[in-house]
């Protein structure tokens, strides 16, 4: 087998520009590779962790039910339809929320329960005013329930419990509001009319811009008592140990409950799709790089067993055999991919490291000072295993034109 790589090597090096721009397209395709998939699942898992530590793992929330006689209703026949718009029939409310608890907290699957009041709001200071998603919390129970203590950025949700006027604002609320500090005074406005004064005592920071964007905290029996809703409350949030059997064990309380049950896969279902498409054309990107640089292996190797006809007539004279002939030129096939390969790490690698370095704000779907990346070993096995086979599969068929050509034919023709 030595002789086989011997031979093949020196071949590659009688072409040098040839096997270069080869080797390089090889390179580009496994570094595009490593570097698209670091950033791509990066930014992809960097999103779900946050969603699924920000958001409850399952929720529990009042059903609501159209009735089709209050949204479409025939006033002439065959001539008019009026279209009225649709109330839930049900109550803003989860009865019996307390026995759903206790029946929930049993479950082996589940870490932790908690209640919830949310409702719409308007915060005002000073000039400024800030439509906002107010959710009422139990202090006690919502750190078994969710992490969001890992996002405060004092650590005082202790505060709800001890000051039944604090307030915790989302970042991006309170940026908007212009505030920069604890301990400034905010006027909430709710949907009743009602009017009340609100001390600011931490900032809720996930990353996620919806949702510091809208999102402000307070202890759940305030809420209740401003809304005079007392002991009452309209959503459940539930977490699992295992964040992947959420919809399983969402579909099992569904059959148990007259409450609409949703996990974080189906309330996140149109971004996972999404997900999906942005994976699809980025390897289809990838797909035509290596694709391009396959091309470049088949002319190499081909025109090389078209020049040296005669150096295979003389090999196949010397006692080589077709399956000889055959490994020599796939050996040519693979030296160019294992090179390409790792120049492609080394270009990788570089490429992650400079990204890294990076530092610019990005606000979007989510906020950062720079790029995530995911830096999985994996990804370099798979642009491995991918360079080998494109290699394989460019350098095949005039590898096997090679070893059919008849050596007798060769030294007749001259």
């Amino acid at each position: 087998m030595n002789y086989i790589i011997f031979i093949a090597y020196k071949l590659l090096l009688e072409r040098k520009r040839q096997t270069l721009v080869s080797v390089s397209g090889v390179a580009i395709g496994v570094g595009a590779l490593i570097v698209m998939s670091s950033l791509m699942f990066g930014f992809q898992n960097y999103f779900i962790q946050q969603v699924i530590d920000l958001e409850a793992h399952i929720s529990i929330k009042p059903k609501e039910y159209a009735d089709e006689e209050r949204i479409v209703k025939m006033v002439q026949p065959n001539a008019l339809w009026k279209v009225y718009s649709s109330k839930p029939k049900e109550e803003d409310k989860i009865i019996g929320w307390r026995e759903i608890l206790r029946d929930i907290e049993k479950r082996e699957d589940v870490v932790g329960v908690a209640p919830h009041l949310v409702v719409r709001g308007i915060l005002k200071y000073g000039t400024k005013e800030k439509p906002v998603t107010l959710i009422g919390i139990d202090p006690d129970m919502e750190p078994k329930a969710s992490v969001i203590q890992r996002f405060l950025e004092y650590k005082r949700l202790e505060s709800l419990k001890t000051n039944k006027d604090a307030v915790i604002l989302g970042k991006l609320v309170a940026k908007d509001l212009g505030i920069r500090e604890t301990g400034r005074k905010v006027i909430l406005v709710l949907p009743n009319g009602q009017t009340y004064l609100l001390k600011v005592e931490d900032f809720f920071n996930s990353g996620i811009t919806n949702i510091d964007n809208t999102r402000v905290y307070m202890h759940i029996r305030t809420l209740q008592a401003l809304m005079d809703r007392v002991d009452e409350v309209n959503e459940i949030v539930i977490k699992v140990k295992d964040v992947n059997q959420a919809q399983k064990i969402a579909l099992e309380l569904q059959k148990s409950l007259k409450y609409d049950v949703e996990s974080w896969q189906r309330a996140y279902i149109n971004f996972l799709q999404i997900f999906k498409i942005q994976n699809l054309i980025t390897y289809m990107i990838v797909f035509a790089i290596l694709t391009v640089s396959a091309f470049g292996i088949f002319n190499i190797i081909m025109m090389t067993v078209l020049e040296k006809k005669k150096d295979i007539a003389i090999l196949m004279a010397m006692g080589y055999t077709r399956r000889d002939i055959l490994l020599l030129f796939l050996a040519q096939g693979f030296i160019i991919g294992f090179l390409g390969a790792v120049l492609g790490f080394l270009l990788g690698y570089g490429l992650q490291e400079y990204l890294s370095s990076v530092k610019l704000e990005v606000e979007g779907l989510i906020r950062t000072k720079g790029f995530i990346l995911d830096r999985s070993p994996l990804y370099y096995l798979y642009a491995f295993v991918f360079s080998i086979f494109f290699s394989f599969m460019a350098s095949f068929y005039p590898s096997y034109k090679a070893s059919k050509l008849n050596p007798v034919d060769i030294f007749r023709s001259g």
